[in-house]
């Protein structure tokens, strides 16, 4: 299996939708990476994560917030298109199994670490946590 670790901040409110009776909590999360090229100028790099939570805990929906920091766990997937004007393009996602809270553009909207798993009781870390969720509400 593949894991990929994404902290960064959500780009915009996340949509709930039900699927063949299955909820899904579909968000774009966003990570900046600050380097100096070779010629030693500032450069930023901004990488966009397609996620797509399944679950039927969808008690977190209204924390999931444009500008919200998040910290998400899951399986990644390279998806491959075609742009309008006929050039081939690609976009990761990611297929979520944990999402956790870390904070929000408004601090009074969320609590400040607030862990979210589908994960099985002893197969994640953050799901054992003492900020874990055992059932649909976030805090």
């Amino acid at each position: 299996m593949i894991k990929l670790q994404v902290i960064g901040n959500l780009g915009k409110d996340c949509i709930t939708n039900t699927v063949n009776g299955k909820n899904v909590i579909n968000f774009n999360v966003a990570h900046t990476e600050r380097f100096r090229d070779s010629s030693g100028q500032q450069k930023e790099k901004t990488i966009w994560v397609e996620c797509a939570y399944w679950t039927d805990k969808t008690g977190i929906a209204p924390y999931l917030k444009k500008g919200t920091q998040v910290f998400v766990e899951g399986t990644p997937e390279v998806r491959n298109f075609t742009r309008n004007d006929g050039t081939a393009g690609s976009s990761l996602a990611m297929r979520v199994f944990s999402v956790q809270l870390l904070g929000s553009g408004n601090r009074n909207e969320s609590p400040e670490s607030v862990a979210y798993s589908d994960q099985p009781s002893g197969a994640n870390p953050v799901a054992d946590s003492p900020t874990s969720i055992a059932d649909d509400l976030p805090f």
